[in-house]
């Protein structure tokens, strides 16, 4: 993919991690949270929030450490405590002292521990179907961090994340394989989560007291028709937070910011614009 790919946009150091981010509009910060799907970058999975949401803010969306065009370090070891170390590091890098925080899936995980560990960083928190609870893993997850790289893996794995599945074009398909066999993308996914993988889950997983005990203003958002993540890990959440909402899409998969965008958008929008 050349460097003039939407995917690639500024990059700063990171705690010595050179990272790849998105940074549009101007006001209040809201940060996007990225999922762990393969070949994933911050653009693949924001491209219809991240000019929506420019409109009244300033929207800042990273490749997460190990995803997208952010460096990969050889020695690295995923794991919670990186991705959350790597989350902060960014922040001061750009001087980010609070902001609203919006995590997709694995991004909901990370998002939900990086309130819990630094509430003073969080103003307010959107987790669209999230990871970050204990759940039993599904067939549709196992097969996403399972992947191994062809088109026909992509155009199966693409038609689990979707209710619509005119949404998944052979075009998309083959977009989104060529992105997740871009020079190191595939070997680093593949380290993140090996089976047997419901270690994985459990690791992103936050305890549920820390979780009783977040005081942000959080917004849940699930697709009812989700097999990757099951809509009982929002209802769980929306129980857990106290001063949590939640709506859920109905036929509607993995995908609400892509399938509902216009719809999500609003959504998250009015939500910060909302007294904190």
């Amino acid at each position: 993919m050349s460097n003039d790919s939407p995917e690639i946009a500024n990059n700063i150091e990171a705690d010595g991690i050179r990272t790849n981010y998105h940074d549009s509009g101007s006001g209040e910060p809201v940060m996007l949270i990225h999922g762990s799907g393969p070949g994933v970058t911050a653009w693949a999975n924001w491209r219809l929030a991240i000019p929506a949401l420019a409109e009244r803010y300033r929207v800042i969306a990273p490749d997460m450490l190990g995803f997208g065009y952010t460096d990969r370090p050889a020695n690295v070891t995923y794991n919670l405590d990186t991705w959350l170390g790597h989350t902060v590091a960014f922040m001061d890098a750009l001087g980010l002292d609070k902001v609203n925080l919006v995590g997709n899936s694995f991004g909901g995980a990370l998002s939900l521990a990086l309130t819990i560990r630094h509430p003073e960083r969080v103003s307010r928190l959107v987790l669209m179907g999230a990871a970050g609870v204990s759940f039993e893993l599904t067939p549709g997850l196992d097969t996403a961090w399972g992947y191994e790289p062809s088109v026909e893996n992509m155009r199966a794995l693409l038609d689990l994340f979707a209710y619509d599945r005119s949404l998944v074009t052979d075009e998309l398909a083959e977009l989104r394989y060529k992105a997740s066999v871009q020079p190191g993308f595939q070997e680093a996914y593949a380290s993140m989560f090996p089976a047997p993988r419901q270690r994985w889950i459990d690791m992103l997983a936050s305890d549920e007291d820390d979780i009783r005990a977040i005081d942000q203003r959080t917004l849940v958002i699930h697709g009812r028709e989700d097999r990757i993540l099951p809509l009982a890990t929002s209802l769980r959440l929306a129980e857990l937070i106290r001063r949590s909402e939640l709506h859920v899409f109905g036929c509607c998969g993995h995908w609400t910011q892509i399938e509902h965008a216009a719809r999500f958008n609003k959504l998250v929008s009015d939500f910060v614009a909302s007294p904190a």
